[in-house]
C-alpha cells in the first residue's frame, strides 16, 4: 500500500509538487522511498490524490499528481470533548479516535481533571497532541487531520459548540437513555459531540451544565468504562451505526 502524506496547499491532477521539511525527511530518511514509487497525498482542502515520485534531491521530493481518490472521511462529524486524564492517556485517545474518524478533539480541564499545568506547558502539550493526530491520520490514510484544541474549561467549550450539534453525555448515573436508542433516530449527516469525563467522571453540576446546552445524558451499560475507553467505545458505536465501518 502506498505511503501517505499531507500537503499544506491545494493541488490538482497534472501538477508537480514538492515534499519538504518533515514530509521530505519522512519520505527519504524513514521510508527510504525511491524515484518511480507511488504515494498518496491529501491537500489542504481534504482532497486525496495518487502521485508518483519523479525526483529526489537533498531535502526535497518531487511528486507528480495523478488521479483523485475517493474520500475516506466519515459523513458524520463527531467532536470529542475529553476530560484531561492523567499521564499519557490523552496520546492514546487522540491516536485511536483519529483512526476511527473523529472530526475534532477538545481537551477539557474539568472539576476532576488532575493535570493543572501552566500555560507554557499546555502549549507544548497541545503541539504534541496535534502531532499525534497528524501521525495517526497519516497512518490511517485519512484526508483530513483532526484539530486538537484546549485545554479549555467546560463552560468555554460548550459556548463554542457548533449550531445544531447533538451533544451526547455518557454518565454512570443515567439509567434509562442509551446510545443505541439515540442513534436509531439520528440522521447520518447530523453533527455529533461526545462529552467524556476524566478519571472520576463528570460531576452532577457539569452534567447539568451540559444539559443546559442540549446535552443528552446516556448510559453505556452496567460496566463502568475507563476514561480512555469510553470515548473510543462511543465513537466506534457511532461509526458502526452510521454505516462508516462497512
Amino acid at each position: 500500500m502506498a505511503h501517505h502524506f499531507f500537503l499544506p496547499i491545494v493541488v490538482a491532477p497534472g501538477e508537480t509538487v514538492l515534499l519538504e521539511g518533515e514530509n521530505a525527511h519522512h519520505a527519504i530518511r524513514v521510508l527510504r522511498l525511491r524515484q518511480g514509487e507511488s504515494i498518496t497525498l491529501a491537500d489542504s482542502n481534504g482532497q486525496g490524490y495518487r502521485a508518483e515520485i519523479v525526483a529526489i534531491t537533498e531535502g526535497r521530493v518531487a511528486a507528480a499528481i495523478k488521479d483523485p481518490l475517493d474520500s475516506p472521511e466519515p459523513r458524520v462529524r463527531v467532536t470529542l470533548y475529553q476530560g484531561w486524564p492523567k499521564g499519557d492517556k490523552m496520546d492514546l485517545i487522540i491516536e485511536k479516535c483519529t483512526e476511527l474518524g473523529v472530526d475534532r478533539i477538545v481537551v477539557l480541564a474539568t472539576e476532576r481533571s488532575i493535570p493543572r499545568p501552566d500555560q507554557q506547558t499546555c502549549a507544548r502539550r497541545r503541539e504534541r497532541w496535534q502531532q499525534k493526530a497528524h501521525a495517526a491520520a497519516r497512518q490511517s490514510r485519512r484526508h483530513r487531520i483532526p484539530v486538537v484544541d484546549g485545554p479549555l474549561g467546560l463552560a468555554e467549550a460548550l459556548v463554542k459548540l457548533r449550531p445544531d450539534t447533538l451533544l451526547l453525555v455518557p454518565w454512570e448515573e443515567e439509567r434509562t437513555r442509551d446510545l443505541k436508542s439515540i442513534l436509531a433516530t439520528v440522521p447520518a449527516d447530523r453533527e455529533l459531540a461526545l462529552l467524556i469525563g476524566p478519571e472520576g467522571g463528570l460531576s452532577r453540576a457539569e452534567v447539568d451544565l451540559a444539559c443546559r446546552f442540549g446535552g443528552l445524558p446516556l448510559t453505556l451499560g452496567p460496566r463502568i468504562l475507563r476514561t480512555e475507553t469510553a470515548g473510543l467505545a462511543c465513537l466506534a458505536a457511532i461509526m458502526y451505526a452510521m454505516g462508516e465501518l462497512g
